[in-house]
């Protein structure tokens, strides 16, 4: 066994990691995309129900601002504010935080990297990021085609349900002999379910699926319109290489009063879960209602690419020290 004192990683696999972060910077030079940096802590957090944020308190002075600070789970609201003071396309690549996630897969500190592009919408930026994800496996003399579906097509082809109408009980016994406790659990909850158990496991290691136009009530912080056959939703789009999750894209919504509630309806649920509600974005909000212009934005995580380039399903293989030797 090897020393905890030691790296996880292989010494290949951090200058591996090197070259992708240099590979990445060049990209966007490339197509005039700047690199800001945002603060890593912020008066807000994240309100997702899914997504858990550390707090700390800061012993100095403050002028009567909250000592409580959250650590980012993303660089997005920052870089929405940027956006709505008239900055352009821009991008940020740095470490972000979530609470409960240590394991295989996951690290609670990783990295991130999240850019905006102006006038585009999810399904262009689509294109940028498979553009992007091939740049990167092109340093381990991979490439990987991109193949596109909606969301709602996926489950009908692969599983023969429609994910929009289904009932509750069609989609618990889609998952046929994986035993869930449904104790608390919502229909989102079950297509995620049949996503990471029934889905996922199929996707080809050298295709890279998006997926994309995501039911409404999975909307984030996406725009929604219909799908042609009268049904609302999200404009989002989810990048995988494999069975891996790599990216996360959004039509960005830009309407503070929508925004406004959306938070409000998910610090509601946490506080039904007894969750922690942290204190909205009251910046952000304020940016959105200044003017964000018509945008996309995605955020693509830097360890999970690397997990795949290097065909290991052990994010410490990609990690200098991961949590466990922090």
């Amino acid at each position: 066994m090897t020393p905890d004192w030691r790296p996880a990683a292989s010494f290949d696999a951090l200058r591996l990691r090197a070259a992708v972060n240099a590979r990445i910077r060049n990209f966007f030079a490339e197509r005039n995309v700047t690199e800001v940096e945002t603060p890593v802590m912020s008066v807000a957090g994240n309100t997702e129900p899914n997504i858990a944020s550390f707090s700390l308190q800061f012993s100095g002075r403050t002028d009567g601002a909250p000592r409580t600070r959250w650590l980012r789970t993303s660089p997005e609201y920052p870089l929405k504010r940027l956006l709505a003071a008239g900055f352009g396309d821009c991008y940020e690549l740095g470490r972000v935080f979530r609470d409960g996630e240590a394991g295989g897969r996951h690290n609670p500190e990783f990295t991130m990297l999240e850019w905006y592009r102006v006038g585009w919408d999810h399904r262009q930026l689509v294109e940028e990021t498979a553009a992007l994800v091939n740049a990167a496996l092109a340093l381990v003399g991979r490439e990987a085609r991109l193949e596109q579906t909606s969301y709602r097509d996926l489950y009908r082809e692969r599983l023969g349900i429609d994910p929009m109408t289904s009932s509750e009980e069609q989609l618990r016994n889609q998952l046929g002999d994986i035993a869930i406790d449904p104790q608390g659990l919502t229909r989102d909850d079950w297509l995620d379910l049949l996503m990471t158990h029934r889905l996922q496991p199929q996707f080809r290691s050298d295709r890279m699926l998006a997926i994309h136009d995501y039911p409404a009530s999975q909307c984030a912080l996406a725009r929604l319109s219909g799908d042609g056959e009268g049904m609302p939703v999200a404009e989002r789009f989810e990048l995988y290489l494999g069975p891996l999750e790599l990216a996360n894209g959004y039509h960005e919504l830009t309407d503070a009063a929508e925004q406004g509630a959306r938070f409000e309806r998910d610090g509601e649920r946490r506080a039904q879960r007894g969750d922690v509600v942290p204190p909205t974005d009251a910046r952000l909000l304020a940016g959105l209602a200044a003017g964000v212009p018509d945008c996309a934005g995605v955020a693509l995580g830097v360890d999970r690419l690397m997990m795949a380039m290097l065909e290991t399903d052990r994010i410490a293989d990609v990690l200098a020290f991961d949590f466990f030797r922090a």
